[in-house]
């Protein structure tokens, strides 16, 4: 496989998810858009809650989708820099999971402080905690895994 096609092949994933959050998190009504769509969700589901539940339900499936786009994230990012080159074929290291999880650290910063220049919204570090979780809760999924199919 050519330099190019195997940058492409491990790298483009993690760009275009980059790609994803990026414009996502640049929405000025992302709350209020997931609100309209996950709102009517759960009062179908339980009728009988009242308005300040249905709130607080909508605000914690927010919150674990903040987990599992960061855990794709460190997924990916994982795949790209564990990619067996030269002569490196070892199925898991430590040192490749924390650079995983460092650049999605990085990055849920990076994307907190652009959400600080978004109309209507700010920037938090408590989302960048949920993300940097998220993205270790991933990458620890992958190895209890691994281990569990005896990868490694």
């Amino acid at each position: 496989m050519s330099r190019a096609k195997n940058f492409l092949s491990y790298w483009l994933p993690v760009i275009v998810w980059v790609c994803i959050i990026f414009t996502a998190s640049g929405d000025s009504a992302s709350a209020q858009h997931s609100s309209r769509i996950i709102g009517p969700i759960v009062r179908w589901l339980f009728p009988h809650l009242d308005e300040h539940a249905v709130e607080s339900i909508v605000f914690y499936v927010r919150k674990c989708a903040h987990l599992t786009e960061y855990a794709i994230f460190a997924l990916l990012v994982w795949r790209a820099v564990r990619k067996p080159f030269r002569g490196d074929t070892r199925p898991w290291s430590w040192r490749h999971a924390a650079i995983a999880v460092g650049a999605a650290a990085l990055f849920a910063a990076s994307d907190e402080i652009h959400q600080s220049y978004v109309p209507h919204r700010e920037g938090k570090f408590f989302d960048v905690v949920i993300d940097t979780c998220g993205a270790a809760l991933g990458i620890l999924a992958l190895w209890f895994l691994g281990a569990w199919r005896k990868r490694w």
